[in-house]
C-alpha cells in the first residue's frame, strides 16, 4: 500500500457552471446526476416537483432548512425538494445549510444541480450554495477499498436571469474557502504518525510553491539559535524534532494592514508527564494541531481571492511526549525575548509554544495579531461544539474577528480578561506560571497569553470545542471541522489595523 496522500483537498477542482434560468426554462438541458429545487415555506410548491405541499408534508418532509427528499427516478436528473424556509428569512446561513441537506440527500450522486434562489446577493447566495454542498460531502479516507458518499465532481448553478455574472463570482469564491476548509480537516484527521512536524514543514513548502506564499520552515537548530524556549520546553520529550513555519502572503499592491496569525500546532498531545487518561478525547489529540492547520489551509488561498493585507503566519510545531527527557512539573523556561514560566502542568503546552510566536509578531511590528488554539477543556465546557470562545484585548480587532465569525456561520462568544485572575499566574520564582487555578481556565490561558504581546492589537480564538465534531449535522461533519479556517479568511480579507488605545 503505497503512502496516504495527506492533504488531497487542496488540488481536488470541481467543474462549476452556471446558466440561466431563463435558458433552462427554454429547454437547455442539464447534465446532473440530481437538480435540487428550493421550496419555501411561504410560497407554492414549484411546479417541475409535480406535487402540493400536504403531498411533500405526507411523506415526510416540511420545508423548513435542513429538510430534503429526493424523488427516485430512472431519468437523470432526479429532483430534489430542499426546504429554505421563508423568503424574508433567507440568508446565507441557511441557504448554506440547505444546500448541505441537498447533498446529504443523494449521497452517491457525484454532479449535482441547483437553483440559486431569487432575491438574494447571488454571488453571496452561490457562495454558501457552493461551501454547504462540497464541505457536507467532505470525507477523508485511509480504507484499502474505496467507501462513503461519492466525491462530488461538478455543480451546475441555475441563476436568476441576469445574475449568471454574480453567481460565477460567488461560486468561485465559495469553491476556494470550501477547498481551504477541507485542507483544514485533512490536516486535523491525518494521523500523527503520518503527520510530523518535519512532514508538515515539508507539506507547507509543496503548498506555498503552489499557492505563492513564502515560506520558511526553522529546524530544531534554528529554534534554539533564536531562544524559542516555550517550544523547545515542549518537544523535549519527542523524538520527532521540533518545527516553526512562518508563511508570508504578500499583495501584489501596498498592503492595507499587516496581520499576524498564531497557531497551535501540538501535532500529538499526551500531555507530557501530566498524561491525559487514555479516553476517547486523548485519542483525537491529533486535532491538537488545528490551529497550526486552519491558519496554513486559510492562508493557502488568500492570493486567488485578491487579500490585500500583508499576513504573517506562525505555526509552531511538535508533539507533547512522555518520557525520560520530557519537560517536568517544576521545570522554568526561558521564553523569546527573555520571560520566564514556570511549568505546572504539561498539558497546558499549547499557550508556551505560542508565547513565542507572538513576542517575534510583536517584533516583526504587525498591526495586529490573532491566535487560534485547540486550548482548554473548559472552553468545550462552556460554550459546547458550536460556539468558540474569544478573547481580545481591543474591542475594535474583536469587532472585526466576531463580523467575520458571524458571516461564515463560525460563530464565537467573547470572554472578559479578568485582571484580578492574572494574581493566579504569578510565580515565587518566576516571571509567571503556566496555569491558574481550577477555575476559568480559558480565561487565565488568555491571560497569560496577553502577556506576551506588548500592547499590540491581540485576539485568541479557542476551539478546544469547535475543533472537533461529535456527529453529523448541516455542513459538519463528524471528527475534525477545520472551524476557524473561512473565519480567518474572512477577517483577512476585510481586516484593517485596529485602533490602538
Amino acid at each position: 500500500m503505497s503512502t496516504p496522500t495527506v492533504a488531497p483537498s487542496l488540488y481536488t477542482e470541481v467543474a462549476i457552471r452556471v446558466v440561466s434560468a431563463g435558458d433552462v426554462a427554454g429547454g437547455e438541458q442539464i447534465d446532473a446526476d440530481a437538480l435540487a429545487i428550493p421550496v419555501t415555506s411561504d410560497g407554492a410548491v414549484p411546479e417541475i416537483l409535480g406535487v402540493d405541499l400536504p403531498a411533500l408534508e405526507k411523506a415526510g418532509f416540511t420545508p423548513k432548512v435542513g429538510q430534503a427528499i429526493a424523488f427516485p427516478a430512472s431519468v437523470a436528473p432526479v429532483l430534489v425538494a430542499v426546504g429554505v424556509g421563508t423568503v424574508t428569512d433567507l440568508d446565507t446561513t441557511r441557504l448554506r445549510d440547505a444546500a448541505a441537506a441537498f447533498a446529504r440527500a443523494v449521497p452517491n450522486d457525484a454532479k449535482l444541480a441547483t437553483r440559486v434562489p431569487a432575491g438574494a446577493d447571488p454571488g453571496a447566495a452561490a457562495a454558501a450554495i457552493v461551501e454547504g454542498i462540497l464541505l457536507a460531502r467532505y470525507r477523508f479516507s485511509l480504507r484499502s477499498e474505496d467507501h462513503g458518499p461519492a466525491a462530488v465532481t461538478s455543480l451546475v448553478l441555475v441563476a436568476p436571469d441576469g445574475d449568471q455574472d454574480a453567481v460565477a463570482a460567488g461560486a468561485k469564491t465559495g469553491l476556494a474557502t470550501a477547498r481551504a476548509a477541507s485542507f483544514g480537516r485533512d490536516l486535523a484527521t491525518c494521523p500523527a504518525g503520518l503527520l510530523t512536524a518535519g512532514r508538515l514543514g515539508d507539506l507547507a513548502i509543496e503548498v506555498g510553491a503552489a499557492t505563492g506564499l513564502q515560506v520558511e520552515v526553522f529546524d530544531k537548530a534554528a529554534v534554539v539559535e533564536m531562544g524559542l524556549g516555550g517550544l523547545l520546553g515542549v518537544n523535549r520529550g519527542s523524538v520527532e524534532e521540533p518545527r516553526m513555519i512562518v508563511l508570508k502572503y504578500v499583495p501584489a499592491a501596498e498592503p492595507t494592514g499587516h496581520l499576524a496569525l498564531v497557531g497551535k500546532g501540538i501535532m500529538y498531545d499526551s500531555g507530557g508527564i501530566s498524561l491525559k487518561p487514555g479516553d476517547l478525547s486523548h485519542s483525537q489529540m491529533k486535532n491538537d494541531m488545528t490551529g497550526a492547520g486552519n491558519v496554513l489551509a486559510a492562508m493557502s488561498v488568500l492570493g486567488e481571492l485578491g487579500a490585500t493585507a500583508a499576513v504573517t503566519g506562525y505555526l509552531m510545531c511538535t508533539d507533547n511526549m512522555p518520557s525520560g527527557s520530557a519537560m517536568q512539573l517544576g521545570d522554568v523556561l526561558t521564553t523569546r525575548g527573555g520571560k520566564t514560566v514556570e511549568v505546572l502542568n504539561t498539558d497546558a503546552e499549547g499557550r508556551l509554544v505560542m508565547s513565542d510566536a507572538l513576542v517575534l509578531a510583536v517584533e516583526e511590528g504587525v498591526d495586529a495579531i490573532l491566535d487560534i488554539a485547540t486550548l482548554t477543556g473548559q472552553a468545550l465546557r462552556t460554550l459546547g461544539e458550536d460556539v468558540a470562545a474569544l478573547m481580545a484585548n481591543s474591542d475594535d480587532f474583536a469587532g472585526q474577528v466576531t463580523a467575520a465569525a458571524d458571516a461564515v456561520d463560525e460563530p464565537v462568544w467573547r470572554l472578559p480578561l479578568v485582571r484580578s485572575y492574572r494574581a493566579e499566574l504569578d510565580s515565587d520564582i518566576a516571571d509567571i506560571k503556566n496555569i491558574g487555578g481550577p477555575n476559568a481556565g480559558s480565561i487565565t490561558a488568555g491571560l497569560f497569553l496577553e502577556e506576551f504581546v506588548d500592547g499590540t492589537p491581540w485576539a485568541h480564538i479557542d476551539i478546544a470545542g469547535t475543533a472537533q465534531s461529535s456527529s453529523a449535522r448541516r455542513w459538519i461533519n463528524r471528527g475534525p471541522t477545520a472551524f476557524g479556517v473561512r473565519l480567518l479568511i474572512r477577517l483577512v480579507l476585510n481586516f484593517r489595523p485596529p485602533r490602538r488605545g
